[in-house]
């Protein structure tokens, strides 16, 4: 699975998002890659995160809400079900995907994360909270390499990732260079 998730990681500028992810998302990750003075990088951010836990049903919007209120007030439980019938409601529901590969993760249920998190990268390769999500999964079991690639991608995506840069600058240091 590990595989199948860095191969989804290392190809998302060659995919495109699914046809239901809000097309304002396209302008946002150009204003990202070369913010002015009057378009702040955190305030880009924050849009992004907000289309992607908008969905056209406003009913899988509020059930995604009250999952992530649940998870913030360490109701995982009340979370994993709100999400398990979100995810099989709306499937194309990226960003519900990503939220529960993130509870997964916060159980250490690394195999079930991943899953969700190719799922999540599927519908929308330019995630880079998933993509970050998938780098600390890598950490946690060793591969320093995948990690690595993994952060890096992200970085891209999102050059305002002050602790992701941080992680690869000190994983940059660790593993050895090789010269082809």
């Amino acid at each position: 699975m590990v595989n199948d998730v860095l191969k989804l990681v290392l190809s998302g500028a060659e995919r495109r998002p699914s046809p239901v992810m809000s097309r304002r998302l396209d302008a946002l990750f150009r204003a990202l890659q070369r913010p002015t003075d009057d378009r702040d990088p955190e305030d880009i951010q924050a849009m992004i995160w907000a289309l992607w836990c908008e969905h056209h049903d406003p009913d899988a919007t509020r059930a995604l809400s009250r999952a992530i209120d649940a998870m913030v007030a360490g109701r995982l439980v009340v979370a994993e079900g709100v999400l398990d019938r979100t995810v099989l409601r709306w499937p194309d529901f990226a960003e519900a995907w990503n939220r529960r590969a993130t509870l997964y993760y916060m159980q250490e249920r690394d195999q079930e994360s991943l899953e969700d998190i190719r799922t999540a990268l599927e519908l929308e390769p330019r995630h880079f909270g998933a993509i970050c999500g998938f780098g600390q999964i890598c950490m946690r079991r060793g591969d320093r390499t995948a990690a690595l690639a993994a952060f890096e991608t992200a970085l891209r995506l999102n050059p305002y990732l002050a602790n992701v840069r941080q992680m690869v600058e000190a994983l940059a240091e660790d593993l050895p260079r090789t010269v082809n």
